[in-house]
């Protein structure tokens, strides 16, 4: 995977987390050209030649790298190892975007360490959306050697492939002005993000496989997904859902004149959770191309600025965070249609024979994880945070934000299982009651190929 700083996507940052990809550098010319431009610069200067937050105002004369070791402090479990390697392909490509002026000769050493197995150990909780020091610091002592990296072994290269040295722990002598330049970045949570948004495509790709099987099972009229009711009223994410499901279902007539909404309506709802997921993509990856440090290396100046502020990642988020809600709720209706007789003529629960409770249960389990995505939607944009001082008054959250979206992920899952389940049930002849537990399960490793993050 060749990084350029400018044309990373989700799908790539997950790839490079989860399939062993190797990376390479296509150039350094931005990076070279801000750290030339640095190197002239006179006055104060940010973190550079000043203390940072409240201590903006302090000139320092010897900055020394104690910024680094100040801002080391996690707490919590420690994130996967794959999401570590993610960040650091986030922060490799940000860097080559130009702007930070930090010394261009460490970028082949991050790519050395993502290559070689490397990753910091960084811990849950650290950030509030405002950029992710704590993460950052971390690597960068690792750099430094005072603090040990956490090694796996990278998988075999193909043949032909130049060899790794992934026994050498990855060193670089940060010099006191690359401090800031170098943690100045959101990039552990915009990995999150990046790593959610593409798992989070596969999932709602499958919602409308899974759908095709309830409204087969229970005779849905296909009316509501006519182009003609699409073009009257031309959200892309519904066309796009209506047209696809259209292609999945035969045209038999309906039986009944109207659905519940959870298949009338399915095309609106579900269409809603795909543009919002179209529209958090897109925020994810302009932050994943940009060059967003405080301050900013452009020209021959270095200018002072917010870039680094996760307001519309954060907002991005939580609009999704709550479309999924609404598709799951949909696909929780429809587990509830696929138990009643009146929909699928088999007997109540798709039980083999009356009084039996068949595959009631799996509502039991729907609910309890629909219970959990909406306890996950809760908005991370209505809170904020003043610290260091008062002089940071403001913060967007979208660590959190980003956080969650990963946590949806099962909950999701489960309940779209769960209506996979029950609808293969109803679309063949009903067993004996006995544990459903391995159904569920096949279901989950149907909808999730891909493994957890």
């Amino acid at each position: 995977m060749e990084l350029d700083g400018a044309g990373l996507t989700c799908a790539q940052v997950h790839e490079a987390a989860y399939g062993g990809t190797r990376v390479t550098i296509a150039s350094l010319d931005r990076a070279r050209a801000a750290w030339a431009t640095a190197q002239e610069l006179t006055g104060p200067v940010y973190g550079r030649s000043t203390g940072v937050g409240a201590n903006r105002g302090v000139i320092l004369d010897k900055p020394g790298l104690d910024l680094l070791r100040s801002h080391v402090c996690g707490a919590g479990p420690p994130i996967p190892p794959a999401r570590a390697r993610a960040m650091l392909v986030v922060r490799l490509n940000q860097l080559l975007a130009g702007g930070s002026g930090i010394d261009p000769a460490v970028l082949p050493v991050l790519a050395e360490a993502i290559n070689g197995g490397f990753t910091p150990p960084i811990q849950t909780y650290g950030a509030i959306g405002t950029g992710d020091l704590s993460a950052l610091a971390t690597t960068a002592l690792c750099l430094l050697g005072e603090l040990p990296w956490h090694h796996e072994p990278p998988p075999p290269l193909p043949s032909g492939t130049p060899p790794i040295d992934a026994t050498a722990d990855p060193r670089f002598p940060f010099a006191p002005e690359d401090a800031l330049p170098f943690i100045s970045s959101g990039a552990a949570t915009l990995a999150d993000a990046a790593i959610a948004c593409h798992r989070l495509r596969l999932l709602l790709e499958a919602v409308i496989d899974v759908a095709a099987m309830s409204f087969t099972a229970v005779g849905a009229s296909a009316e509501p997904l006519a182009a003609a009711v699409q073009e009257a009223r031309p959200h892309p994410g519904q066309a796009a859902v209506a047209a696809r499901l259209r292609g999945l279902l035969t045209q038999e007539l309906a039986t009944r004149v109207q659905d519940p909404y959870g298949y009338r309506a399915f095309a609106q709802v579900h269409g809603a959770a795909v543009d919002a997921l179209d529209r958090a993509t897109a925020a994810v990856e302009i932050d994943l191309n940009a060059a967003a440090e405080n301050p900013l290396i452009s020209g021959s100046l270095a200018w002072h600025n917010g870039n680094f502020h996760s307001a519309p990642l954060a907002l991005a988020l939580d609009t999704l965070r709550a479309a999924l809600v609404q598709t799951a709720q949909l696909s929780a209706a429809r587990l509830a249609t696929l138990m009643d007789p009146a929909y699928t003529g088999h007997h109540p629960f798709l039980a083999d024979r009356p009084g039996s409770s068949g595959a009631l249960i799996l509502e039991y389990v729907a609910q309890d994880a629909l219970a959990e995505l909406r306890l996950l939607a809760t908005p991370v944009t209505t809170g904020t945070a003043v610290i260091s001082l008062g002089t940071e008054d403001h913060a967007g959250f979208a660590t959190q934000a980003a956080r969650n979206a990963l946590r949806c992920l099962e909950p999701l899952e489960i309940v779209l299982a769960c209506e996979r389940t029950a609808a293969l049930r109803a679309l063949n002849t009903p067993t004996a009651d006995r544990p459903l537990t391995d159904d569920l399960t096949t279901s989950r490793h149907a909808l999730a190929p891909h493994p957890p993050p």
